[in-house]
């Protein structure tokens, strides 16, 4: 679940993507060195965008910033998209995000530091959007429990079909009270992190958002743009 502060109030979690329009960012590992003063606690980055090579180098890096490493799959066919769930597994990626294919990837993360929260829904294409209803979600997030999975990433604000924070609400419920539900892709702005707090979401990722400026237009660097989400986490 989320982090607690005195008061036992929840705070968001703010997962700090280095991920720019669905890939991971070429310079990501300068980023790093940037982003340090800041002291994130949740780190990630995409499938695709860099070689395996630097991803190796960005988890070593996040490690030792003392953060905890995520990577989302956004691979579009199943061969890929358990190809990428190796490649979490053996750099020993803290949590995985994404991808449909529970069996196959919990079978491949067996015995490993690796936990899987799977989208629910209808995910499709890159950038990725969201089909399905509030009903298939939580159908969905009961049966990721069943199967052992540690949580759900949701799309919400990518849906097709249905309103996101219907979804936030309705993959809370089939989850459970206990397990991890992290909000991906457009949480853009603090009415929408109080929103999906309040639907009963645990974290959120922001990656373009942050790198564009659009998080506070006022604000000129990256590392004010992450403060600011960070009060807003705390705010909410």
């Amino acid at each position: 679940m989320a982090e607690k502060i005195a008061g036992c109030r929840i705070v968001m979690d703010f997962i700090f993507m280095l991920t720019r329009d669905d890939r991971t960012v070429e310079d990501s590992l300068d980023l790093m060195a940037l982003i340090e003063p800041v002291r994130l606690r949740h780190i990630g980055f995409k499938d695709i965008g860099v070689p395996p090579s630097v991803l190796k180098t960005l988890v070593e890096g996040i490690h030792r910033a003392g953060a905890i490493s995520y990577m989302e799959v956004v691979s579009t066919t199943p061969e890929a998209c358990l190809q990428s769930a190796r490649i979490a597994r053996d750099l020993g990626v803290q949590r995985l995000l994404g991808g449909t294919q529970v069996n196959e990837i919990l079978d491949l993360l067996e015995g490993s530091d690796t936990t899987y929260f799977p989208f629910p829904g209808k995910p499709v294409g890159h950038p990725t959007k969201l089909g399905g209803t509030a009903a298939d979600v939580e159908a969905d997030c009961r049966g990721f429990i069943e199967k052992g999975c540690a949580g759900c990433d949701i799309l919400a604000y990518r849906a097709t079909e249905a309103d996101p924070i219907d979804l936030v609400r309705a993959a809370r419920k089939g989850l459970g009270p206990d397990k991890y539900l992290i909000v991906a892709g457009a949480v853009t702005s603090a009415e929408r992190i109080r929103a999906v707090k309040a639907a009963g979401a645990d974290a959120f990722t922001i990656g373009t958002a942050v790198f564009n400026g659009s998080y506070s237009p006022s604000k000129g660097s990256i590392i004010s743009q992450l403060r600011d989400v960070l009060a807003d986490c705390e705010s909410a």
